[in-house]
């Protein structure tokens, strides 16, 4: 097989800016902290996951995994980007620039360990919405804005480990939202899409050093498209102008789309995702398939994905290794 109360002075008022801007919560009906938390749950049994989300449907999944499995979460959920059913579990509204307010409903809410997990566009320090702790954490922030996305992300990271935090991966809490191997459909590739799926992980191996993309198109040992910044769905579209290449109706298609992590890729907060829109957009593309890795790609919303592509002559199949 191939193989995210008014103080009563100056000085109270101060001390309470400075506690919000190292993310200690505050203000009226907030949480107390770490020790009434573990307190609330019981000694010995798991504090809260805490959920970072940004957009698409895999923060609510991963929610309700953790729930199912007896685990409480508090979603800090990024304004803009998180999906409104974030607000069906205990959760915090921030903007990105808000970093004490992130940092307050994480503690606050008792957790140790979180995930970032959903789609958040690379911060525009100009249009941000700012709270003290983001002034005191403003060398972090300003170093966001520079490098690949390994860096950003290992940046992120590193933040909150430094502040008491275990970065978890998602994979780590719902793992049966990882591909898995083989067939996720009624269809499998034949010959001539197995090459082509080999040729694509040989392209994304040779240009994962440099940090780009963690797709690719091959049809017929053509490459015809790499991932950039724009993303998988951006680089779909532009493969519809290919025409030659498979026409979309299910008996003329041609080509393979390949996803996988890049070599030494941080997997904690950037899976590669998959979902229905991406194989309704590799259909429109004239696609014969998705090949993914089976133990590297996140799939959103399994059974629509396999309904879509069963639906649309497509095969979606799970690289082993």
């Amino acid at each position: 097989m191939l193989r995210m109360s008014r103080a009563a002075g100056r000085r109270g008022e101060t001390a309470k800016r400075a506690q919000q801007a190292q993310g200690a919560p505050q203000g009226r009906g907030a949480p107390q902290g770490q020790a009434a938390a573990q307190a609330r749950h019981g000694e010995g049994s798991a504090s809260p996951l805490g959920i970072v989300a940004g957009g698409g449907r895999l923060p609510v999944a991963v929610a309700r995994r953790a729930v199912g499995a007896g685990r409480p979460v508090h979603i800090v959920a990024i304004r803009g980007a998180a999906d409104a059913e974030v607000t069906a579990f205990p959760h915090t509204w921030v903007e990105m620039g808000e970093v004490g307010r992130i940092l307050a409903a994480l503690r606050g809410a008792g957790c140790r360990e979180l995930i970032i997990i959903g789609g958040v566009k690379r911060p525009d320090l100009w249009r941000q919405k700012y709270d003290l702790g983001c002034l005191v954490h403003l060398p972090l922030l300003l170093g966001l804005t520079f490098g690949g996305d390994d860096t950003l992300l290992g940046r992120i990271i590193r933040f909150f480990e430094l502040r008491g935090f275990v970065v978890r991966g998602a994979h780590e809490i719902a793992p049966e939202l990882l591909a898995g191997e083989g067939a996720l459909g009624r269809l499998r590739p034949g010959a001539g899409e197995l090459a082509d799926i080999e040729t694509g992980c040989r392209v994304l191996e040779a240009i994962g050093g440099f940090d780009v993309g963690q797709a690719c198109v091959v049809a017929r040992g053509h490459v015809l498209a790499i991932e950039a910044a724009e993303g998988t769905d951006r680089m779909l579209m532009r493969c519809r102008e290919l025409r030659q290449w498979g026409d979309g109706a299910a008996g003329h298609r041609r080509g393979v789309l390949v996803k996988r992590p890049k070599p030494g890729q941080e997997l904690r907060v950037d899976l590669p995702t998959i979902g229905p829109r991406t194989v309704e957009l590799a259909a429109e593309a004239g696609l014969k398939g998705l090949a993914v890795a089976g133990d590297g790609v996140l799939i959103a919303e399994r059974e629509a994905v396999i309904a879509r592509a069963d639906a649309l002559g497509l095969f979606v199949y799970g690289l082993a290794g």
